[in-house]
């Protein structure tokens, strides 16, 4: 995505993996990795609220879930799924683990990350760093880089061992690109692994979220998750049900 609009330069950084710049464009901030590829949007007056459909769409995965407890995120971004996450959900222990160090820095600095007591940040690579992650009760996967989703997100051992982390009851929350026939990319690696027991949501940015319970056993059921979310619209500001319209079964 890119923004056209006039916008200032509130922060550049360059580490072993390229350039990170902060801009600000009215009254919205976006974290961009390398040449204009954005990676997040925060609304400066509530760092909570989602203004793109995929991280609304991974919320509604969340929401599947009655009543966590913990979450892991792996990759962090601005954090502004991470902050409605700790404001909206009864969370009480949250793990992030972001690759940059310049991030969570520069997400705190200036995307209004809270230092909430809760939330523990880790650098370094999820793929390395997630044998040695709580189990959660949430867990989400938003890998991407200034040319796409990393490595992780057509990985099988690490999407793998993503769902054996979870506790029972628990949801696997993956934010993946679409391919051009609107399937998830790597559509026939994850009906192998999860044995065609998920769900996709796909979004207008093109991404598909997939949403995998923690056993087979597990199952959506679309009727709370819309108690959950018509509960919550109040506090968000934006109703969920268009998204949960679009739930698909594993394609």
């Amino acid at each position: 995505m890119t923004h056209e609009r006039e916008e200032r330069v509130l922060a550049e950084v360059h580490d072993d993996f390229g350039k990170i710049r902060v801009l600000e464009v009215d009254d919205y901030r976006f974290l961009e990795f390398g040449d204009a590829i954005e990676q997040s949007c925060t609304f400066t007056a509530d760092p909570s609220w989602l203004e793109y459909d995929y991280t609304r769409a991974m919320l509604v995965g969340a929401l599947c879930h009655e009543a966590p407890d913990s979450a892991l995120f792996l990759g962090l971004g601005a954090g502004t799924l991470t902050q409605a996450c700790l404001k909206f959900l009864p969370l009480e222990d949250v793990e992030a683990i972001e690759l940059r160090p310049e991030v969570p820095r520069l997400a705190m600095e200036y995307m209004g990350l809270d230092d909430d007591p809760r939330l523990y940040v880790r650098i370094g690579d999820a793929l390395e760093l997630l044998e040695t992650a709580e189990p959660a009760d949430l867990i989400f996967v938003d890998l991407y880089t200034d040319v796409g989703p990393g490595v992780g997100h057509l990985a099988w051992v690490f999407l793998e061992n993503c769902q054996k982390r979870l506790n029972p009851g628990g949801w696997l929350i993956i934010n993946q690109w679409a391919a051009d026939d609107g399937r998830p990319l790597g559509a026939a690696l994850f009906r192998g692994l999860y044995h065609r027991h998920y769900w996709e949501l796909p979004v207008k940015e093109g991404n598909v979220i997939l949403i995998v319970p923690a056993d087979l056993d597990q199952e959506l059921c679309k009727e709370s998750l819309i108690e959950r979310a018509e509960a919550l619209a109040p506090r968000l500001g934006y109703s969920l049900q268009a998204l949960i319209r679009d739930l698909r079964p594993a394609t």
